[in-house]
């Protein structure tokens, strides 16, 4: 048993936050049912590099669903999901505000069939505020919310992060508000309706950024490959290449001096004595410590600060850190069997349960492969289905 077995999920949404919502809701134990368009289904399905003509894109986020085709545009089409979503306790959607209430499938329709429905919608801007009607994306939303101003190198053009960070954040949002509402539900037995806009929901992870701009009026700027507070706590060269240093604290940094570089002499230079007067002296910093560490390569470093207890790591590719064999023993790298595509390789589940750990149970589906399944739940014969197929109500 999964931690939200019975639970069902109505997915409407497409490309990467919504989806990256509910496959995270499947992987826990939630039936999820992908509502896809007749005409090409979810957006990411044209999205390649393809395998035997199957979005590999499309097979990284949607795992562990259902896949049906529904002509919302129809009344029998909307029929349909009108049906489903009275048997439903979740719906999730993506879609500019406004479009699913133009639909018959907004909020308030479907609170009239299922008064404890949990309705998430996910858009650029959010539900209300005077940009609620423009398109939001996530590259948007970095530059909007001040992250490109603060991500990159002094001086130099603005750079995003290297994900689609503000998707993939909406997505975790989405994941822990519908899970506090379904406990509401339990409580209370009343539904409701969650509005996430990508382009606001990184801004509560500028916390140490926050801090210091409420205190003292400070702007963060661009810092590069340097923490903006913590000293040194950064990209720093070696022989062969480059290593992550983390002395967030006084303690690491002292046997860092001591145990790794061997220079403790470091330790009651008036430059670098605080971490205060190491952030204002990083730039005379990094230059003694680079000049120590160019004379061996990464790997030596490394083993002294693991021998030392000093936070470090390599920088390494994505291929590099899939090989990583401390992310194969944690399970980081899964599979599955895909039914056009064959095995195919995919990320594991960040969160490790004792009791009730994820599983991958289904591989993404191929466009409308269960529509005649799920339909076939409501008492759809196979007759009444070659006529939806027909009227193209259903794929």
């Amino acid at each position: 048993m999964l931690p939200l077995d019975g639970l069902r999920v109505l997915d409407l949404s497409q490309i990467m936050a919504g989806p990256y919502c509910t496959m995270v809701l499947g992987d826990l134990g939630a039936e999820v049912i992908k509502v896809e368009k007749l005409n090409g289904g979810d957006d990411s399905r044209q999205m390649g590099p393809y395998v035997d003509g199957e979005s590999t894109c499309f097979m990284q986020i949607n795992r562990n669903k259902k896949s049906i085709g529904l002509n919302l545009k129809s009344d029998e089409g909307r029929g349909l999901f009108h049906d489903l979503a009275r048997r439903a306790d979740i719906i999730v959607e993506n879609f500019r505000p406004g479009v699913t209430a133009s639909l018959g499938v907004g909020f308030e329709d479907i609170r009239a069939l299922n008064p404890g429905i949990i309705y998430c919608s996910i858009s650029g801007f959010g539900q209300t505020g005077p940009y609620s009607q423009k398109g939001g994306f996530d590259l948007v939303a970095q530059g909007m919310t001040g992250l490109m101003s603060m991500t990159g190198e002094p001086d130099r053009r603005p750079v995003k992060t290297g994900i689609a960070v503000y998707d993939i954040g909406a997505g975790m949002t989405a994941v822990y508000s519908i899970l506090a509402a379904v406990i509401h539900r339990q409580r209370s037995g009343e539904g409701q309706h969650i509005d996430v806009a990508v382009a606001e929901c990184g801004l509560p992870w500028f916390t140490w950024e926050a801090a210091a701009y409420f205190a003292e009026g400070t702007v963060p700027e661009r810092t590069g490959w340097r923490h903006r507070v913590s000293a040194p706590y950064q990209a720093l060269r070696t022989a062969d290449g480059y290593l992550m240093l983390g002395c967030a604290n006084q303690r690491t940094w002292e046997r860092f001096c001591r145990e790794v570089v061997e220079h403790p002499e470091w330790e009651t230079d008036p430059r670098f004595v605080t971490n205060q007067d190491r952030g204002r002296n990083v730039e005379a910093l990094e230059a003694l410590i680079e000049a120590v560490l160019e004379t061996h390569d990464t790997a030596y470093w490394l083993e002294r600060c693991d021998a030392a207890g000093v936070p470090a790591g390599p920088i390494n590719r994505f291929d590099q850190a899939l090989a990583d064999p401390h992310y194969q023993a944690r399970g980081m790298v899964q599979s599955f069997e895909h039914p056009v595509a064959g095995t195919v390789n995919t990320l594991g589940f960040p969160s490790k349960f004792s009791a009730t750990p994820p599983s991958i149970r289904a591989a993404a589906p191929t466009l409308g492969q269960h529509t005649e399944a799920v339909l076939g739940e409501l008492g759809l014969d196979a007759d009444r289905l070659a006529a939806l197929r027909e009227s193209g109500a259903i794929a």
